[in-house]
């Protein structure tokens, strides 16, 4: 096990997204809309909201806000290509945290699935959407065991939520697996093409402006210098502006400036370098030989994949250096994650790796080489928040923010299935005097774990750190799997 990665490493201000990120099999079929788009060649100079990302966040909110208010002039800023961060390099996975998280949030994420399926359902968007069980397995006996009365207290006190966790045991004394966790609603897509569906589907309309390459490099509250004016039109005209983005092609001017940088939220804001981490993930797309063949598990789920197929294998950030704490460049593989990604799917599979009799225990040590060979590695950054939770709301003055700065970020390896629907949250805050009254009984109900507030700042700075975190083990379970 590598050594974890100091304090002060974890607690500087993240760089921008870098320009020549690892090719991710994600991003293997990008859209020709999105490639290198600006919707005008020059950068507009005002807007009434400006996105900062154009992940499934930006995204999403871009959406919200011109469907509850078509008129507003909306304009997106992406540091690289349209959907080339997280969004576009996880696992392909939306799994819910039914029995990891507490009952009211698993019931968010619950909200934010079905949100998802029924949007993808109305318009047909080809994402490879393909719902599934999720099975997470279990080799220690400690931590199953753990795991099992917890599900047994939810399925008797909130049996909604316990209704959708199944669990497995072991059949064969012999086998190292002690059982699995079946989840229902749970769900493998192609996360890029939902983004690019939604982001095109905008370009199509009025009033939304895609700026890609066009990396902010800092944000100035505009109305500081009002202040000093004896001038109320002066003040009013200010405020109208809000924040200006000072970026690489020029500044632009917005009344509300919403931040859907995740990992990279400390770059604008370093006032939240110790509080969303950026964390460096690691998955390979796997392609097993012809001759390859299934291991025969009690507990096969019958998932083996048809001849040619390729196999997406996420995880093993404890074999990164540092465990990949702090690292916000995503444009090298770290190779002895490259190496326990192939052995260990090769050994679960069974693809004959090793040589009879060959004990080393080190991935990349083996005799034989494994059948199975890797036609994609890439990483990605993940935000890591501090407390455990997203952050979603406003920024705080004290936090280098103030009215009509808004931030959502932070799902520590979960966005998928939380990100839509805190963006929508954002959106409603945002925008109060823009509801009728089906939309009023439609807001959001964000868990108040997820509020941005200066209470919750001040207690997450008081709390274990990131990296206190992620040695007791408390980041493990990443379910976008990086």
């Amino acid at each position: 096990m590598t050594p974890m990665a100091s304090q002060a490493s974890i607690d500087r201000p993240s760089g921008l997204p870098v320009d020549n990120p690892s090719k991710s099999y994600w991003l293997s079929e990008p859209s020709e809309v999105l490639l290198g788009h600006r919707t005008t060649k020059d950068l507009p100079q005002t807007a009434d909201v400006l996105i900062i990302g154009s992940g499934i966040t930006g995204g999403f909110a871009a959406h919200f806000l011109k469907e509850k208010a078509p008129s507003l002039n909306v304009v997106m800023l992406e540091a690289i290509e349209a959907c080339w961060g997280a969004t576009g390099r996880n696992g392909g996975h939306c799994q819910l945290g039914y029995y990891v998280s507490p009952p009211h949030i698993a019931a968010f994420e619950h909200r934010t699935y079905c949100f998802l399926k029924e949007f993808l359902e109305l318009h047909s968007i080809p994402c490879d959407w393909r719902t599934a069980t999720g099975v997470h397995g279990f080799y220690s006996p400690e931590l199953f065991i753990s795991v099992k009365k917890t599900i047994t207290k939810i399925q008797g006190k909130y049996p909604d939520i316990g209704a959708n966790i199944a669990v497995v045991t072991k059949e064969s004394p012999s086998c190292l697996l002690q059982g699995a966790v079946m989840q229902a609603n749970s769900a493998s897509l192609w996360p890029y093409k939902l983004v690019a569906f939604v982001l095109e589907r905008l370009l199509a309309a009025s009033g939304f402006n895609l700026q890609t390459k066009t990396p902010v490099t800092s944000l100035k509250r505009a109305e500081t210098s009002a202040r000093k004016s004896s001038s109320h039109r002066d003040a009013d005209e200010a405020a109208s502006r809000g924040w200006t983005a000072h970026t690489t092609r020029g500044d632009i001017s917005a009344r509300h400036v919403f931040l859907a940088t995740n990992a990279h939220i400390s770059h604008l804001l370093p006032q939240f370098a110790n509080i969303i981490v950026p964390v460096k993930g690691q998955v390979s797309s796997l392609k097993p030989s012809p001759s390859a063949q299934p291991a025969e598990d009690p507990l096969d789920i019958g998932h083996t994949p048809p001849p040619g197929a390729e196999l997406i294998y996420g995880g093993g950030r404890i074999h990164a250096k540092d465990h990949g704490l702090g690292v916000w460049d995503d444009s090298t593989i770290d190779e002895p994650v490259a190496r326990y990604l192939k052995y260990e799917l090769s050994s679960l599979m069974d693809l004959s790796i090793r040589e009879q009799g060959n004990s080393q225990g080190e991935y990349g040590v083996h005799a034989s080489k494994p059948d199975i060979e890797p036609t994609f590695e890439w990483s990605g950054i993940m935000g890591f928040s501090r407390d455990g939770w997203p952050w979603v709301g406003p920024v705080p003055e004290t936090a280098g923010g103030g009215d009509g700065l808004w931030l959502c970020a932070g799902y520590s390896g979960g966005g998928m299935p939380n990100a839509t629907l805190c963006a929508k949250a954002v959106v409603d805050m945002m925008t109060p005097g823009h509801e009728g009254e089906d939309e009023v009984a439609g807001r959001i109900h964000l868990p108040p774990e997820y509020l941005l507030t200066e209470d919750r700042l001040e207690k997450a700075r008081a709390c274990e750190t990131v990296a206190e975190g992620d040695k007791r083990g408390a980041f493990m379970l990443d379910l976008d799997i990086f």
